[in-house]
């Protein structure tokens, strides 16, 4: 249920109507925005009177939220949500360059990439210390030692970290990782996801396989649910028919969560088409649909790759091509 207040409420009415809706057993989230504050009830709201709350003087409207996820819910939170990563924004008109290998190599690769897609405009660095594999034989990353050389490549360029957490245990390890990147397997591993929700730090949660709209939100709305708020959606391609490219990129994703939620919107076009000379199309259509940011792959020899070769971009390739994304984000805000 969402109430929205009149304009200037009065603020001892405000503070009565909380404290007796507290007393009801039910959570309450404040948005305030330009035009109205809106309050958004969440627990069991069966029993509230919506014509006694309506009545109110400081009551503009009150509304019943259909959909079974509410913090996440744009109903309940107008304004877009933007996140602060060091000095790095993602939402609210920005466009955010994640770049970075599939997989640490060595700390000489880590920081020669950072350098590299820095310089170009990529404003955070990704990079798996961690690997989830479909092959138990494949890489599987270099687990701690690839945490340390990511710290490294920061304090070499500032670049804010970006790394895939894949287990509850490995919690500890990442006291220093600036963004938690929940995987597209582990999109629906309820109590990680619960973890991640007590932690301060913002959490990336990539769009599972074959997961809807909807269940991708209620993720969201478990880490939300648990206390943190700073949440970003990546949409990495879903499982279709199709087997020419490694998923299908689905665009339509971000039109459709800018209407469903608040929440900053990522497109990882490396993994969802799984080859290098998809990628600048691919980007190219995300930023003029909207998207607040990518993910992109970039690998000093895709060749050799440990990991996802066939998707990553050298680093001469993704320089020109960020400058490219860059204006045309430029160009695209200015028809709005």
């Amino acid at each position: 249920m969402i109430v929205i207040l009149k304009q200037n409420p009065n603020r001892d009415q405000l503070e009565s109507l909380i404290a007796w809706l507290q007393e009801k057993g039910v959570t309450i989230h404040t948005s305030i925005g330009e035009a109205n504050t809106i309050l958004g009830l969440v627990g069991d709201t069966s029993k509230l009177d919506i014509d006694l709350i309506a009545a109110l003087d400081i009551v503009e409207d009150v509304k019943r939220v259909q959909e079974p996820y509410k913090n996440a819910n744009r109903k309940f939170h107008p304004e877009d949500t933007v996140i602060q990563v060091r000095d790095t924004r993602i939402g609210g008109g920005t466009l955010t360059l994640m770049a970075g290998p599939c997989s640490v190599e060595s700390e000489d690769q880590v920081v020669a990439i950072a350098k590299a897609v820095k310089a170009a405009g990529a404003t955070m660095l990704r990079g798996g210390a961690f690997k989830p594999r479909t092959s138990p034989y494949a890489f599987q990353g270099l687990g701690a030692t690839g945490l340390e050389y990511l710290k490294v490549a920061r304090q070499e360029t500032g670049l804010p970290i970006v790394t895939e957490l894949m287990d509850i245990t490995q919690l500890p390890l990442f006291k220093d990782v600036d963004v938690i990147q929940i995987g597209a397997r582990n999109m629906q591993n309820f109590d990680l996801l619960k973890a991640v929700g007590h932690q301060d730090k913002p959490v990336m949660i990539k769009r599972g396989m074959s997961a809807t709209y909807e269940e991708w939100l209620m993720s969201a709305e478990y880490v939300m649910a648990s206390g943190n708020e700073n949440v970003i959606l990546c949409e990495r391609g879903i499982r279709t028919f199709e087997s020419y490219t490694r998923n299908t990129l689905d665009i339509a994703a971000i039109p459709v969560l800018r209407t469903l939620t608040h929440l900053p919107i990522i497109i990882d076009p490396s993994h969802a088409t799984g080859k290098y000379w998809l990628v600048e199309p691919m980007s190219r259509a995300a930023v003029a649909a909207g998207a607040d940011g990518l993910q992109i792959e970039v690998h000093n020899d895709p060749a050799h790759a440990l990991c996802d070769g066939p998707q990553s971009l050298k680093p001469e390739i993704f320089a020109p091509l960020a400058q490219k994304l860059l204006k045309l984000h430029e160009a695209v805000r200015a028809l709005d």
